[in-house]
């Protein structure tokens, strides 16, 4: 009798119990399953900022190269050389989506294309007598801005551990470019509504569209959480606008020939190499 006393107490306890157990576990289940679903809505995003230094190789057929040796023929004792390469610099700045494609902005700075010819020296256009010109000088600026994506082919890059080894991508940009063209003052132009030299020089301006296709590579080196990257790409630039207007709104050009039809293009365009230091970031 006593023993089925004390196995209906033990009974009565446990059923007393179970529903604290079975609540507290519920429970425990439920916080368990709003963390993971936190885990899971809680998205990280991936930037990065970086700045490169890059080297142009021009192509050697080209009307501002044409220009130098036609030009320097009217030059008694100075050459003008060709445009054969342009050194860059710039900025940029992106953001990594859906894990392997990545969009950037951002601008470059081309150092000064051309040179100066120091001294004195007989110049002696076609259409105008011979002269003295001192320090004849053809100086090309180049600056723009660009923007474009990038599609990560091999281990992209994460929001939580960033670049952990070699990545590969490719892509391509579209940038909106700007050049200013200085020549010394003697020298000869046209005017194109009067098909006569404008006797007088100011800077040649124009702007032109940019298209690049790349491929490249980046890696970390474990210096400050910067990563290196290179790039090799080829770049479509041909500045066909180049100009400048007079009071009289006439357009005035550089021409090889003295022509309309050869007036001078500044075609850039050409395989580039760039450099490139990187700064991933992520909030």
């Amino acid at each position: 009798m006593q023993f089925t006393k004390a196995l209906a107490g033990v009974l009565a306890f446990s059923l007393a119990v179970s529903p604290t157990v079975i609540a507290q576990e519920t429970e425990q289940d439920v916080v368990n399953r709003y963390l993971q679903r936190m885990e899971k809505t809680q998205v990280m995003r991936l930037g990065w900022v970086s700045a490169h230094f890059g080297v142009n190789r021009i192509n050697r057929h080209n009307d501002y190269n044409d220009f130098a040796i036609l030009e320097s023929a009217y030059i008694t004792g100075g050459e003008l050389s060709w445009v054969k390469q342009a050194y860059s610099f710039g900025a940029e700045f992106g953001i990594v989506f859906k894990e392997r494609l990545a969009w950037s902005l951002g601008g470059e700075y081309w150092l000064k294309l051309g040179e100066q010819l120091d001294g004195s020296f007989i110049y002696s256009p076609p259409a105008g007598g011979a002269m003295i010109v001192t320090d004849p000088s053809t100086e090309i600026q180049v600056y723009g801005a660009c923007t474009g994506f990038d599609y990560y082919f091999y281990n992209h890059p994460s929001a939580r551990d960033h670049l952990t080894g070699l990545a590969l991508r490719a892509g391509g940009r579209v940038g909106f470019y700007i050049v200013k063209w200085d020549i010394w003052p003697e020298y000869e132009n046209l005017n194109l509504a009067t098909s006569q030299p404008a006797n007088t020089n100011t800077t040649y301006q124009g702007t032109a569209p940019g298209l690049t296709m790349n491929v490249g590579l980046e890696y970390p080196i474990s210096l400050w959480g910067l990563v290196a990257a290179v790039d090799l790409s080829y770049l479509y630039l041909n500045f066909s606008n180049v100009a400048w207007y007079n009071a009289a709104d006439q357009e005035v050009v550089v021409s090889y020939d003295r022509t309309e039809d050869g007036r001078v293009d500044l075609n850039l365009s050409g395989i580039r190499a760039r450099l490139e230091v990187k700064r991933f970031l992520s909030w």
